[in-house]
């Protein structure tokens, strides 16, 4: 694979898309229902166009900053996904190395197909654990004490999937993880053979997380991911995200706000950072891009508070626009699920070192030499207009 062809996020996507079979891809891609949020949130980035500020000394970009009581070398971040070998099998070691080796901080999820140990021990770099708050609080609480020995050093709560969104492509494909061979599939299957072989023989599908509570299950016909999918628990409320950052007493995240009432509740029962995410279109579909609610929770919580957000970023000027409302930094899923399912290891970094440069140049050209030089008045208009 000649990733010097693939100039920007797009390219890499067209290149996901030939090598994985049609199932995989939607999985990948979709949306919940007709995925109109989907679109908005790539589509919200135009509504905030660019302002230049000219003739200043840009002679050296500085893009660093803290997060989660982390440094990194620039403000875009890893975002959590599942089952990551579904795409590659180098999965999720291939994900952290790549981060650590682009300067950034790496979010690993619950749902990961390698454990949160065997990805801590890949570097040194910045790495924070995505979880739920599941119905036996003792699972929880097992999985925290695991991230404080292994070394991450800050907590993300998911709140948004109380339930799974209505994602339709993955009913339509009869999608099965781990990926089942059926009539249905085998054609797919049979036009991607190096997916393929890689499925057959290499990838393993487990919750890596949940390997003692696999060994553990006394109902046979139980298999582990479906005793991790009946842990999720509709009744959970804000006294039960205040318990956990309790527990974690660490930088804690609160990933799903889409408002600036739940933002305040979040900073009220202990979370260090507002995590800005309608789950990339994949939950309720119809919903306000993160970008369109980004401003309005950015003025509830004040500046002390960081501020991430998700869906649609696919430029380096849609990560400035971020900053310009007021993000702290920005997290991207798809983009470089992209380049881990096009070429592994060196298509992650590509993905990363695409995004990285693309705003290294923004950040230039607007006359923004440092991330403090990034503000309103790098937009011409700070609000979307009525839809």
């Amino acid at each position: 694979m000649n990733l010097s062809r693939c100039l920007n996020i797009e390219d890499l996507r067209h290149v996901a898309r030939r090598r994985l079979p049609k199932p995989i891809f939607d999985f990948l891609e979709g949306g919940a229902e007709d995925e109109s949020t989907v679109r908005r949130n790539l589509q919200s980035f135009d509504n905030y166009p660019l302002l230049t500020n000219t003739l200043v000394d840009i002679g050296a970009i500085d893009m660093q900053t803290q997060l989660l009581g982390q440094t990194i070398e620039w403000p875009v971040i890893i975002a959590p996904t599942g089952a990551s070998e579904l795409f590659d099998p180098s999965g999720e070691m291939a994900v952290a190395r790549a981060a650590g080796d682009c300067g950034t901080l790496y979010s690993l999820s619950t749902m990961s197909n390698q454990s949160l140990e065997e990805v801590a021990a890949v570097n040194d770099a910045p790495k924070i654990f995505q979880l739920y708050v599941f119905r036996d609080r003792g699972l929880v609480e097992a999985l925290v004490d695991r991230c404080r020995r292994a070394g991450y050093r800050a907590l993300c709560l998911t709140v948004d999937t109380p339930l799974s969104g209505n994602r339709e492509r993955d009913r339509a494909n009869g999608l099965s993880i781990p990926p089942k061979l059926t009539l249905k599939s085998l054609l797919h299957f049979a036009t991607t053979p190096r997916w393929s072989v890689n499925a057959a023989f290499r990838c393993r599908y487990e919750l890596a997380n949940f390997r003692d509570v696999a060994s553990r299950l006394t109902d046979s016909n139980l298999t582990a991911l479906e005793y991790v999918n009946n842990q999720f628990d509709r009744t959970v409320t804000w006294d039960d995200a205040a318990w956990l950052a309790q527990q974690w007493a660490g930088p804690f995240a609160v990933k799903g706000i889409m408002s600036a009432t739940d933002a305040r509740r979040a900073v009220d029962i202990g979370a260090t950072a507002i995590w800005l995410s309608n789950h990339g279109g994949r939950q309720l579909d119809g919903m306000a891009s993160t970008m369109e609610c980004l401003a309005a929770v950015r003025e509830a919580v004040g500046d002390d508070i960081e501020i991430i957000i998700d869906g649609g970023i696919r430029r380096g000027t849609h990560v400035l626009k971020a900053l310009a409302l007021g993000a702290s930094a920005c997290a991207i899923g798809r983009p470089y699920l992209y380049g881990l399912a096009a070429a592994g290891h060196a298509g992650v970094t590509h993905a990363l070192k695409i995004l990285r440069s693309e705003l290294e140049r923004d950040m230039a050209l607007t006359g923004c030499a440092t991330l403090a030089d990034i503000g309103p008045q790098t937009l011409a208009a700070t609000r979307a207009p009525a839809s």
